[in-house]
């Protein structure tokens, strides 16, 4: 049985060029394969409002949802470091607000981190986080909890500007306390520069080659949804969705052809038969006829006790 990371841990992989494998999960099998697969890092994701509970962004997601789904991630990859997403306004309106939230998620979710979006403007909650024994992971480029802000999910960081405010952004969670930064959707060079000017792991997805790990989404990942649409930075390495829908298509015209169940799928009884069981078609009047304290003489229409 292997060791769950730590801080530390993620640190040193960091120093050894050593990657670090980090895949989205939502309830328990996912997480428990992900975990016997030797995923490094199990995100509960904020993503799980796209798609697992059908919503167009992840802005209607609630801190509910997020214990729920962590509790039940934390039930099954019990030997992972697990980090839950902050959702949508549960952190930046008040201190106390982005502590109690973030309490909550450690101790009814299970986690080990929670991850915030944003950059300087949540340095100081940051901040506050970790000096109150909580470990954050950053979030910065695209943040879909800001995606009507920043006009859609559009790659971040191709202007001099621009990439100045995120390598600024990066820099001040850093300097705040955050072990770790997940950049996404940012130029290459970018996602390089900032992980060669950070000593916390850079965390990519759709920011190139250089980060000090990358995350995918577990339906990413598997093609597991209906549609499924292509994305050009993250790689699927399975279509589980063709191969349930098939599955399911089966199961269904068995059933109507009779097919199943079949055979193999029934039980039978050892000795009585179903009419001695059940009464099934039994002649009232043979042995095995159900029989009452009825007098013969009782008028008809009196209950009988």
């Amino acid at each position: 049985m292997r060791k769950r990371l730590t801080i530390s841990s993620l640190q040193k992989m960091k120093q050894d060029r050593n990657a670090i494998s980090v895949l989205t999960a939502y309830d328990y099998p996912s997480a428990k394969l992900a975990e016997e697969a030797g995923i490094d890092v199990i995100l509960v994701g904020d993503s799980l409002g796209n798609v697992v509970l059908g919503y167009e962004t992840t802005i209607p997601v609630t801190i509910e949802d997020m214990i729920y789904h962590s509790r039940v991630v934390a039930r099954a990859a019990t030997n992972t470091f697990i980090v839950t997403d902050m959702p949508f306004m549960t952190y930046g309106a008040s201190r106390e607000a982005t502590l109690l939230n973030a309490a909550k998620i450690m101790q009814q979710g299970g986690a080990q981190a929670v991850k915030l979006e944003g950059g300087a403007e949540i340095a100081a909650d940051v901040e506050a986080l970790v000096q109150a024994g909580i470990p954050v992971m950053g979030h910065i480029g695209v943040t879909p909890q800001s995606v009507h802000q920043l006009g859609g999910y559009k790659v971040q960081g191709r202007s001099e500007k621009d990439a100045q405010r995120l390598m600024d952004d990066a820099l001040a969670l850093e300097k705040a306390g955050a072990f770790s930064i997940v950049i996404e959707l940012v130029t290459e060079s970018l996602g390089t520069a900032i992980s060669e000017a950070l000593t916390i792991p850079t965390i990519g997805i759709g920011a190139g080659r250089s980060c000090d790990g990358q995350v995918l989404v577990y339906h990413d990942l598997l093609q597991y949804s209906s549609p499924y649409f292509e994305k050009r930075f993250v790689k699927s390495y399975a279509d589980i969705g063709t191969t349930i829908r098939q599955a399911i298509e089966s199961y269904v015209s068995e059933v109507k052809e009779g097919i199943f169940p079949a055979e193999n799928n029934v039980f039978e009884a050892q000795t009585a038969s179903p009419k001695s069981l059940y009464g099934v078609g039994a002649n009232h009047s043979s042995a095995g006829a159900v029989k009452t304290n009825v007098p013969s003489n009782a008028p008809k229409g009196v209950p009988i006790a």
